[in-house]
């Protein structure tokens, strides 16, 4: 088999301990490591005192994220290799026959690197990953207040569409610190805005049954609230400061029906803005795990769920699918449509947002700007079919159609 390095290594990554086999043609030699900053870079001198010319590790967790900082201050070429990928013999599995494995297959070129952005990009994922988590957690804290609103009898959800509302907050906090029955009066001094429901509606809905303890349970989940909801105003101070090169490029994308500003920083922070990395679009579709999967054997096509890919991503997409489909007047909302009939609602959700993931990857591309098809793209097409399908239903349905010269419906 053709040898595609001379001299390389292969390294099995723990959260103590570091095996690196260094392949010298035919010779081998394996050193062990720890895992400090200076154990490091002791390795990261030895390599290049071998004239190592690529480096490959397995994406152990987060643990190889402190190599990659050494190696790109050295100026060491290497690659984080996904586990599935380099699955050694059974029965041969020790951290000195891993690596020395690892270096094998990489000698041969049999490794598939992984996408690793640069550092500046990483530490943005960093942030918007951290924002998305509080956001998903502040999601909870307002559910868990919600069970325990129903707990106490109080009926509140029912009648407004957010519980964390100014007029909702008011009407809680005033139940919470106060011993005095809310009544007509009170209760028009607490509501901020106009609410569909009566003030009587709003009093019955109030009525509850609460405890002490409950009170003091439902000011803390209100207290945890609030303190996220302030540590996500200030996640995206942060993120705006470390997104000015990203600024006329999400002007770009939150163009697209279905994605906002919030949603927009994380695609971009995850794909980055360089699309050479990606050679077409069903690299990138594929590598953020958003398209259909291939299994075909004996020529029969089975199960075509998606990949695994990158998660961020494509629940962030989803999302905005999920978002754009409400649109009528665009094209994704058609294409909606279209395929939720045959394929189910959550298939044609998935098909949306592979669809969004390609707009973007070509905007990026090719510096354009976003141009929706519209809702009547797919009418443009089989028009004469489409004619004749619908008046066959209607005359099924008793109504006779008379077309000109008694002929099917003319076409365009």
């Amino acid at each position: 088999m053709q040898r595609i390095y001379k001299n390389c290594c292969g390294l099995d990554v723990h959260k103590k301990v570091l095996v690196a086999c260094l392949k010298k043609g035919n010779k081998q030699e394996i050193k062990e490591f720890g895992a400090q900053t200076k154990d490091i870079k002791e390795m990261a001198n030895w390599l290049l005192e071998n004239d190592c010319e690529m480096i490959a590790m397995e994406s152990t967790a987060s643990y190889w994220k402190p190599l990659v900082n050494i190696f790109e201050i050295k100026d060491l070429d290497f690659i984080v290799i996904n586990a599935k990928d380099y699955k050694n013999v059974p029965g041969r599995k020790t951290d000195a026959l891993d690596s020395e494995w690892i270096a094998s297959l990489l000698q041969h070129g049999l490794l598939k690197a992984s996408f690793i952005p640069k550092r500046e990009q990483r530490e943005l994922r960093e942030a918007t990953r951290y924002r998305k988590s509080l956001v998903e957690e502040r999601a909870r804290s307002l559910n868990r207040l919600q069970k325990m609103l129903e707990g106490a009898n109080i009926k509140l959800s029912s009648l407004v569409s957010n519980i964390n509302g100014v007029s909702s907050m008011n009407l809680l906090d005033y139940v919470l610190n106060n011993d005095e029955v809310l009544d007509e009066a009170i209760l028009e001094k607490l509501i901020t805005t106009k609410l569909k429901a009566t003030n009587q509606e709003i009093l019955e809905a109030m009525d509850s049954i609460i405890t002490d303890f409950q009170k003091t349970m439902m000011k803390e989940v209100i207290k945890h609230y609030n303190e996220l909801s302030e540590r996500i105003k200030d996640m995206d101070k942060i993120i705006e400061l470390n997104m000015e090169e990203y600024m006329s490029t999400l002007t770009k994308i939150i163009e697209i029906p279905g994605i906002g500003k919030r949603s927009g920083e994380i695609i971009l922070a995850e794909i980055g803005l360089n699309m050479e990395i990606y050679p077409t679009q069903n690299h990138i579709s594929s590598w953020a795990g958003i398209c259909p999967g291939n299994n075909e054997s004996a020529g029969k096509k089975k199960s075509g769920k998606t990949r695994k890919g990158n998660k961020i991503l494509k629940s962030t997409l989803v999302q905005c699918a999920q978002s754009a489909v409400k649109n009528k007047e665009s094209f994704y909302s058609a294409q909606y449509h279209k395929l939720m009939v045959k394929r189910g609602k959550k298939r044609a959700i998935v098909a949306v947002a592979h669809s969004m993931l390609i707009s973007i990857y070509h905007m990026l591309k090719n510096n354009m700007d976003y141009v929706d098809l519209g809702s009547d793209y797919y009418n443009q097409f089989n028009t004469d079919k489409k004619v004749n399908s619908y008046l066959k239903k209607l005359k099924e349905l008793g109504y006779e159609i008379h077309t000109e010269n008694n002929n099917d419906f003319p076409s365009n």
